[in-house]
C-alpha cells in the first residue's frame, strides 16, 4: 500500500489559479497510475486527470486545456496545476494512486471557486 497526503486546497474567485500537491509514501516509479478525481456535493466522484509512470495523460474532457498534472519523481510528488478555476470546480479533490491493481486514495482537500 502507498499513503498519499494532499495539499493544496482553498478558496479561490472564478478565473484564478490553484496548484494541488499529492505526497506518496514510497517511489512513484512504483506507482503504475496516479491522478486526481474529485467529487461534489450529492454527486459520485469523477475521474480529473491520470498519469501514467510511462508518462501519458488523461484529462477530463471538462478540465482540458484548464488543468496539468505533473509529477516530481525526486519528491515522489503529483501536482496539478488548476487554472482558469470556474465554480463547477468546486470539490473535495483526491489524489490516487494504482500500484499492483490496488486502488490508493488520499484523504481529500477541498477547493472552492467563488463567481
Amino acid at each position: 500500500q502507498v499513503q498519499l497526503v494532499e495539499s493544496g486546497g482553498g478558496l479561490v474567485q472564478a478565473g484564478g489559479s490553484l496548484r494541488l500537491s499529492c505526497a506518496a509514501s514510497r517511489n512513484i516509479f512504483s506507482l503504475n497510475v496516479m491522478g486526481w478525481y474529485r467529487q461534489a456535493p450529492g454527486k459520485q466522484r469523477d475521474l480529473v486527470a491520470t498519469s501514467t509512470s510511462g508518462g501519458a495523460t488523461n484529462y477530463a474532457d471538462s478540465v482540458k486545456g484548464r488543468f496539468t498534472i505533473s509529477r516530481d519523481n525526486a519528491k515522489n510528488t503529483v501536482y496539478l496545476q488548476m487554472d482558469s478555476l470556474k465554480p463547477e470546480d468546486t470539490a473535495v479533490y483526491y489524489c490516487y494512486a494504482l500500484r499492483n491493481n490496488l486502488s490508493n486514495w488520499g484523504q481529500g482537500t477541498q477547493v472552492t471557486v467563488s463567481s
